[in-house]
């Protein structure tokens, strides 16, 4: 398996399994339970430039010649500059009220979402992303990696905290309880 930065190729790819990740969030984004129209959405943004869910800010693993995994990256500190396009076209589009809570600041790395192929789950796949990840952020770049979990997901959860991360607050996303989650430096 190779992970690599993604490509603009690879946007038809990546929001599919990005979508898995962060379903319920994308519907309440266009208020609708149509995943159809979220997947769409989302690939809307994955092939275009300069916001938080563009190809720019993915890595995607890839095995015999398909894209298995999929990761979405960026620096916490972007974030509003990266959600600006995001905002204006589901205020614009699907919900005018639309005022999403800050999911990440200045000072970490945020996973904002990581997906895995359907017909590649159990494989590892998820756990060598995220390997792959603390590598060079972390370890390489001296950076802090942080991401937001279900509560109600405790097998992520648990993976997460075996690969170092540890729990940091809580925060909420769309009306969602989720807790925040870092790994730092040593």
């Amino acid at each position: 398996m190779n992970i690599r930065k993604a490509n603009i190729s690879d946007s038809k790819y990546i929001a599919p399994i990005l979508l898995l990740a962060m379903e319920d969030i994308i519907y309440k984004f266009i208020a609708k339970k149509d995943y159809a129209a979220a997947k769409d959405f989302l690939q809307y943004f994955v092939e275009r430039e300069n916001n938080q869910y563009s190809y720019q800010n993915c890595f995607v693993a890839k095995a015999d010649s398909e894209i298995t995994g999929a990761v979405n990256i960026y620096n916490g500190s972007d974030i509003e500059e990266l959600r600006t396009s995001i905002i204006k076209h589901v205020r614009t589009n699907f919900n005018p009220e639309f005022d999403p809570e800050p999911e990440t600041r200045a000072g970490e790395f945020y996973i904002d979402s990581l997906g895995v192929n359907p017909n590649h789950q159990g494989k590892g796949i998820g756990s060598k992303i995220l390997r792959f990840l603390i590598a060079e952020y972390v370890h390489k770049n001296k950076q802090t990696l942080g991401l937001l979990v279900e509560e109600d997901n405790p097998l992520a959860k648990n993976l997460y905290l075996k690969l170092g991360f540890k729990v940091v607050g809580e925060k909420t996303l769309v009306g969602k309880k989720l807790e925040h989650l870092q790994i730092s430096p040593n």
